[in-house]
């Protein structure tokens, strides 16, 4: 359908508006000139079937459309509403909302979810949350939960969840978006959850402006402590971390590493070898260092290589061969001569690596009773099997 077609038109409908409020519904057609009617007249030339029409209007309806003519269109109110939200012109709809200070209008659009993501965080920015929580009024619980339906992955499996901060709280883990974690970070509700502004600063879609606004503005010092395990931090900021020891310590096993970052985090050598995203040649480079410590650490990284596990398997030390018992990269056919020598059994328990049937028959041992019960690998076995469990 073309709206510019409809000019000085009129359009019937048959129920009422879905996306737009019943107002709003006639602005929008108005803004084009085109006259809402309610009977049929020679001047219409578009029928709409609109949500909650009556038996009568279906009945209308369906006799128009069996004498249909040439002039005259069919379409659902959703084809209308989606043509009318395509023409939207943003800034114009935005400096009415401004000058009239329209909350319901306002908060209408919000909760419109044909309207593009663009205008959406446009309008949502322009909502005052009156310094109340996300669901401490009415009107606040309305736009958190737009917002949360908008973005919310699979909500139609847990509908409840938009009506609880938690909702917003999954919304920061599961995004892949920075132009929805910059939003929510601008919220003036997020004083009030640090557990999200950490969320925030933890995600590998912090983007550096954000990195940088935490950094200077954050005083939560848990904010600056989950910044400093971001996957992705800026290099100047890794360089400020390393400043200070603890900190230091969480970028080393935190960071995505370059070689440049690699060096930049030597004095971090233990936390480095923690890091999972350490190459062959880095760990070999650790490795060449003989510290204790650093190769219990080493033995601990789910992304050993296996030439650096088989040559730490050669220490015998018993410290580092209880990591590496314990840890999932160890190959099967080592965590099963580790059973039968009855070696280490407790931390083939906890090994989400170790074979199935060993942890079935460890399981029978109450000394490891629950940390077979606890193993990751054997819940994913027991949901998969859909073997009943009690823990």
């Amino acid at each position: 359908m073309n709206l510019k077609e409809l000019k000085e038109k009129s359009i019937l409908l048959f129920g009422k508006s879905r996306a737009f409020s019943s107002d709003e519904f006639e602005s929008q057609l108005k803004f084009h000139k085109i006259k809402l009617v309610s009977k049929v007249d020679d001047s219409v030339a578009l029928v709409v079937d609109g949500r909650m029409m009556t038996p009568y209007e279906q009945n209308e309806s369906d006799a128009l459309y069996e004498r249909k003519t040439a002039t005259l269109e069919f379409i659902s109110i959703d084809v209308l509403e989606n043509e009318l939200a395509k023409h939207i012109d943003a800034d114009t709809l935005l400096m009415s909302l401004k000058l009239s200070k329209n909350r319901e209008r306002l908060k209408s659009f919000i909760q419109n979810p044909i309207l593009n993501d663009e205008l959406f965080f446009r309008l949502l920015k322009m909502y005052s949350w009156s310094n109340e929580d996300f669901f401490e009024n009415d009107d606040n619980r309305d736009v958190s939960a737009a917002l949360i339906s908008r973005f919310y992955e699979n909500i139609e499996r847990n509908h409840n969840v938009q009506y609880a901060t938690t909702g917003i709280f999954h919304l920061v883990g599961q995004t892949k978006s920075a132009v929805l974690l910059r939003a929510i970070s601008l919220l003036e509700p997020i004083k009030f959850h640090p557990k999200i502004e950490c969320a925030i600063a933890m995600s590998p879609e912090c983007d550096e402006e954000m990195q940088e606004y935490f950094f200077k503005k954050a005083k939560n010092p848990r904010v600056l402590e989950a910044l400093s395990l971001n996957e992705n931090l800026k290099p100047s900021l890794v360089e400020e971390f390393l400043r200070d020891v603890e900190l230091g310590k969480n970028v080393a096993k935190s960071i995505r590493l370059t070689d440049e970052l690699f060096i930049l985090c030597k004095n971090q050598k233990i936390d480095l070898a923690l890091n999972e995203t350490l190459t062959l040649k880095m760990q070999e480079e650790l490795f060449a260092l003989g510290d204790k410590k650093v190769n219990c650490a080493l033995a601990l990284n789910d992304n050993l290589h296996q030439k650096i596990l088989n040559m730490l398997l050669k220490s015998r030390d018993k410290s580092i061969l209880s990591s590496i018992y314990a840890n999932k990269a160890a190959p099967t056919e080592i965590l099963q001569a580790a059973y039968k020598n009855g070696e280490y059994l407790e931390e083939l328990a906890k090994n989400e690596n170790t074979p199935i049937e060993i942890l079935y028959q460890l399981q029978l041992d109450s000394r490891y009773e629950r940390a077979v019960k606890t193993n990751a690998g054997f819940g994913r076995h027991i949901q998969t099997e859909n073997i009943g469990w009690e823990v």
